[in-house]
């Protein structure tokens, strides 16, 4: 039998999704108490950083340390990959030693050629095109403070990148309307607008993208890899800074989340996240929570000993 992988929102039914996200509020509940649970116990995750990080490797790591298992923080610098050794090749002889691989990469490729090759599931981190992981935190900070997100309306404000992208596909998965604020040529990946239908809106003006919105959200302006647009993209973007006032627009009740590390001052004003609103260090702490609910579901043993 292959091994279940998790590379996009779109791996998964809905139904498996919200169950993600109900086990994700059990598993912190579990923690807040002090419970100690460790149905990993034994088991190793492999972890392959391209792209610097600190929640992604924090929540990764301590996931599987409080779930009772290991891992091993693997660098390009540090394994054969930065020599060239083939994805394929790793994919095999990593997959035979670990019961799970986390690959946090710039091209979506390299997730999708390493889980064709893998005997154990791999888990996206991150790469260009998407981020499942951080919707998920998202989701689930949404459900912990809101309900369910059906039927709710979402803004995305700034730029079309890989979050965006992962937005996109949240919308069919858990079935809320997306309206995208952009500058004009930073719009998210075709594929992913057409996944979206009618579920997503493309405007120019984030004023209006707010209007009555359950959740508002933004990601930096310069993605990594991007650092030479930067000047261009902090004109371009100046129009689509989520402040306060934006903010007012939005539903009485809504939320304004943003997936970290910010720019204050770029993307968002310099007092926006200590606006009641904003509940980004929750969302950044349920990277842990629905994360550990991910691995449990994907590695935890299919039998016990005896």
């Amino acid at each position: 039998m292959s091994a279940r992988h998790f590379l996009s929102l779109m791996d998964y039914s809905p139904e498996q999704l919200s169950s993600l996200l109900r086990r994700g509020i059990e598993l912190k509940a579990l923690r807040d108490r002090g419970v100690l649970f460790e149905p990993l116990k034994g088991r190793v995750l492999g972890m392959i950083f391209e792209k610097s990080s600190t929640r992604t490797r924090l929540s990764f790591e301590a996931g599987m340390i409080q779930l009772g298992g290991q891992a091993i923080f693997l660098s390009t610098r540090d394994t054969q990959l930065g020599r060239g050794e083939p994805v394929a090749d790793s994919a095999r002889v990593m997959s035979g030693m670990l019961d799970a691989v986390m690959i946090r990469t710039y091209a979506h490729s390299t997730l999708t050629e390493f889980a064709a090759h893998s005997r154990v599931p791999v888990i996206n981190g991150l790469s260009d095109d998407l981020h499942p992981c951080q919707l998920l935190a998202d989701m689930q900070t949404f459900l912990e403070h809101r309900g369910a997100i059906k039927g709710k309306t979402v803004a995305w404000i700034g730029d079309g990148n890989n979050m965006c992208n992962s937005y996109l596909e949240a919308a069919v998965q858990f079935d809320f309307n997306l309206r995208i604020a952009c500058p004009e040529g930073f719009e998210p990946n075709p594929a992913f607008l057409a996944l979206a239908g009618n579920r997503a809106t493309v405007m120019r003006d984030p004023r209006e993208a707010v209007k009555g919105a359950h959740l508002v959200s933004t990601d930096v302006w310069t993605s990594m890899g991007q650092e030479e647009e930067t000047a261009r993209r902090l004109a371009l973007f100046a129009p689509f800074q989520v402040t306060r006032e934006l903010l007012d627009l939005s539903a009485p009740d809504v939320l304004f989340m943003h997936c970290l590390p910010a720019h204050r001052g770029e993307e968002i004003s310099l007092d926006v996240l200590d606006d009641p609103r904003a509940v980004a260090w929750d969302q950044a702490e349920n990277r842990l929570h629905a994360q550990k609910a991910l691995l449990e579901f994907l590695v935890a043993p299919a039998y016990q000993p005896a």
